[in-house]
């Protein structure tokens, strides 16, 4: 009776918790309270429609102190996932936000109007295969013919066909179930899956939960890259592009912030997701605090475009991408290259 329990207690914050997973889920997802008229920051007669994700960028500019001083309008729209928002900046309505490294690439396959105009690398260690502690499997090559949940389209998605092809194994070789986290932890909990391909904060959650332990990550196998994502529409307007560069500058800053506040970060993050204190602090620290701002370079470009030809590959996306087309290096500026490590906590951090 004590995992379903568990399980139970778990399912709500996690279905909560699609907002930390920088807009990994798949295209069918909706948009949560999305949509215009939301709060407005600063001052000014420009408005900017950012759209954000629950304890994405808001919440961490605001921590961070970086919204006190605007001298632009800030309306926020929040959306559950990254797909749903790059289809408000497709329809116009919202001008810049924040995805995962796998919506870009479905929306370049459905041909939107979107630009890459920001890029974030951290460290994969929070994209996961995860096993029930009890599990006899000790690497990737034993999930031959194992049942495992994952969220078609996301980054795990990839992470999960990027470790299968690391030990000569694809995905026609495990039974492969798409399911939401939410509907995949309870399968996970209950025995149906024998392993679960998921991302940070949910496997924060699932291992200080003991629900499992780790089978493989993403770290070395996934490029770890997240973005901001804006609309045509907005950069060919002088002063809303003079205000993207701004906004841009000041998540760089949070950005920093975040690395060096962890625990004041996980404490915001966790009072605005449900997160637990325990689970936040662990994924700040494995992968939402490792974060670099880098320019969008020849290998970032490079690095998606094979993401976007393994699902066309595999008929996910219905044609040919050429990813570079969907990418404006207009702020790379003096940002580092793509290629800087990812930034790593010691121990007492």
């Amino acid at each position: 009776m004590r995992r379903p329990l568990i399980a139970g207690a778990l399912v709500t914050p996690l279905a909560l918790l699609l907002a930390a997973c920088s807009g990994a889920s798949t295209a069918g997802t909706s948009a949560g309270s999305g949509g215009s008229g939301g709060g407005i920051d600063g001052k000014g007669s420009l408005t900017l429609n950012v759209g954000d994700q629950k304890g994405g960028s808001e919440a961490v500019l605001r921590a961070a102190g970086e919204l006190d001083d605007l001298d632009y309008k800030i309306r926020w729209s929040t959306f559950t996932s990254g797909p749903p928002l790059l289809e408000a900046i497709n329809a116009k309505a919202v001008d810049i936000g924040g995805v995962g490294n796998t919506p870009p690439v479905f929306a370049a396959g459905a041909d939107s109007k979107i630009k890459v105009v920001s890029a974030s690398h951290g460290t994969a260690k929070g994209d996961s295969i995860l096993v029930p502690k009890d599990s006899k499997l000790k690497s990737p090559a034993g999930l031959k013919g194992k049942s495992i949940a994952v969220a078609q389209g996301s980054s795990a998605h990839y992470q999960l066909v990027a470790s299968l092809k690391k030990v000569g194994l694809a995905l026609k070789d495990v039974k492969v179930k798409y399911l939401q986290p939410a509907d995949a932890l309870a399968a996970f909990t209950a025995g149906k899956v024998d392993a679960w391909a998921v991302w940070d904060p949910y496997t924060s959650q699932a291992l200080r939960a003991k629900l499992g332990r780790v089978l493989t990550d993403g770290d070395g196998v996934t490029n770890g890259l997240a973005f901001q994502v804006a609309s045509p529409i907005a950069l060919d307007d002088k002063k809303k592009s003079a205000a993207i560069k701004d906004y841009l500058d000041r998540l760089r800053r949070a950005q920093n912030w975040v690395y060096k506040h962890p625990q004041a970060w996980a404490k915001v993050w966790a009072k605005d997701t449900g997160l637990p204190y325990g689970a936040a602090y662990d994924a700040v620290k494995r992968t939402n605090g490792t974060r670099v701002t880098v320019a969008v370079d020849k290998k970032v470009i490079a690095s998606e475009q094979q993401i976007a030809d393994t699902f066309t590959q595999l008929k996910l996306i219905p044609r040919k991408v050429d990813f570079s087309k969907y990418v404006d290096t207009r702020f790379n500026g003096k940002l580092p290259p793509s290629s800087t490590a990812p930034r790593t906590y010691g121990k007492e951090s």
